[in-house]
């Protein structure tokens, strides 16, 4: 059980080359940190609040029952994430949605550390621009504990997906999840990570 432990964990590192850091851990530890203990007043480094990870979730709906169209959403998103994403199941049958228990309902996937950082930057920088009408995010969807929740309509904003090779367009939640105590603290946070805010 222990080898199958540390051979997944291998796995997993192995995909970021031995020695790699992400440009917005440099960026925090450079402006960000300062700036955030001159802004509140915090006495000790750890008191400063800081991205712990983001959850990317896509609803499957109609996909859920074409394993073609399941399998090319599942290759999408790991592509956008940079790694494979896990199938959630439904927890409970619901009849009026048709739905049974065990079935595959979504694609979830949870990035950490620099993976992390890096895809906040893509999507801040390249993605965002993209997206049709934007006028910039919306300030109101903290959850009162630090942490910030967006939808996004398609995964064409990405990149990586090319319009030829997607099943169908299809939307994806964004949780941003901080270590902030106050929305106030997430907000300068993001802010100063770059994520565009309407004033």
């Amino acid at each position: 059980m222990a080898d199958k432990k540390k051979k997944k964990e291998a796995e997993h590192e192995n995909v970021l080359p031995t020695g790699y850091r992400s440009r917005l851990r440099e960026e925090y530890a450079n402006r960000i940190l300062p700036e955030m203990m001159k802004s509140f007043g915090y006495k000790n480094v750890m008191q400063a609040p800081r991205l712990e990870k983001i959850v990317i979730n896509m609803g499957l709906g109609e996909a859920a029952r074409d394993a073609k169209m399941l399998e090319g959403l599942r290759e999408n998103l790991a592509q956008i994430a940079g790694q494979q994403p896990v199938i959630t199941k439904a927890k409970k049958s619901i009849s009026n949605f048709k739905l049974r228990e065990g079935m595959n309902v979504g694609l979830s996937v949870t990035l950490r550390r620099d993976r992390m950082l890096d895809f906040l930057d893509r999507f801040v920088n390249i993605c965002v621009p993209r997206i049709r009408d934007f006028r910039g995010l919306s300030n109101k969807s903290f959850d009162g504990r630090g942490n910030y929740s967006m939808g996004v309509q398609e995964q064409l904003i990405f990149p990586e997906i090319h319009y030829d090779g997607i099943p169908r367009v299809q939307g994806m939640n964004i949780c941003i999840v901080t270590s902030a105590k106050t929305d106030e603290e997430a907000l300068a946070l993001l802010r100063l990570y770059g994520v565009p805010f309407r004033n």
